[in-house]
């Protein structure tokens, strides 16, 4: 039996990367619904590859009247939804990371509304769409455990994205309504693309591989089979906590 059979879903970010992991992890258990992006070319070919029981929607998740469109055009065309994976984060185009004397406002703002903004409204616009006893899953990362150079804004960002998984859970309480974060390690997404020069890409991602424990970066579809454990009944006893999914990055010491 498919672990989340005819469930109804909405994954942010899902036209690649980590989200198009999680989408293509969820299509093969069952799933039907949603993947939002911004970039109408990633959407079509994403969506193209999940098939009809997927729809394509363009959106920013920073503007809260396109967060209001993606759940409604979502419920009109399967009902009740049961899942939302929020995803869309990272690294916001055009703004450096750096240390703390070197952000400013502009930079800090959007990295804020990007990484923190967006996934508070989504849960916000999406919970009334949704399904007494349904999953939130929202997307963290392992920098939110330790200080990475020039990761200082990004990194508390995603330790906000984890308190909020505690405080949604609570909220929604009497729907049953439970919300879990996942926190990836290095993952091999087209992040690196951006920004990494071409000539370097093989390098860094052995340099990343070679400091992992478990010897390998992640894939998206690591990250894909874990939103898969808590978007179904197999987590029924989970809420308000954080699954590490970073090969053991963050709490093995390793070489």
């Amino acid at each position: 039996m498919s672990k989340l059979n005819k469930k109804v879903v909405v994954i942010t970010g899902g036209n690649s990367g980590i989200g198009f992991g999680i989408a293509k992890e969820f299509k093969k258990e069952g799933a039907v619904g949603a993947i939002v992006g911004r970039n109408q070319v990633t959407l079509d070919k994403a969506v193209a590859e999940l098939g009809e029981d997927f729809i394509a929607i363009k959106a920013d998740v920073t503007n809260l009247d396109d967060l209001e469109r993606v759940f409604k055009e979502t419920h009109e065309k399967f009902g009740k939804i049961d899942v939302i994976a929020a995803n869309a984060g990272g690294a916001v185009t055009g703004v450096s990371f750096g240390s703390v004397t070197e952000i400013g406002e502009e930079d800090f703002d959007k990295t804020m509304e990007l990484n923190l903004k967006s996934i508070y409204f989504t849960v916000n616009k999406g919970v009334p769409y949704m399904k007494d006893g349904g999953s939130i899953i929202l997307l963290g990362s392992n920098a939110a455990h330790r200080a990475y150079p020039s990761f200082t804004l990004y990194g508390a960002t995603k330790a906000a994205v984890i308190h909020f998984a505690k405080g949604f859970s609570n909220d929604l309480l009497d729907r049953k309504i439970r919300v879990n974060v996942i926190s990836p390690g290095t993952t091999d997404t087209p992040v690196f693309d951006k920004f990494i020069p071409q000539d370097q890409l093989e390098a860094v991602k052995k340099y990343y591989s070679d400091a992992m424990p478990v010897g390998r970066i992640g894939q998206p579809s690591d990250i894909g089979r874990a939103a898969v454990f808590l978007a179904s009944d197999d987590s029924a006893f989970i809420l308000g906590t954080e699954l590490l999914v970073d090969g053991g990055m963050t709490y093995i010491q390793h070489k």
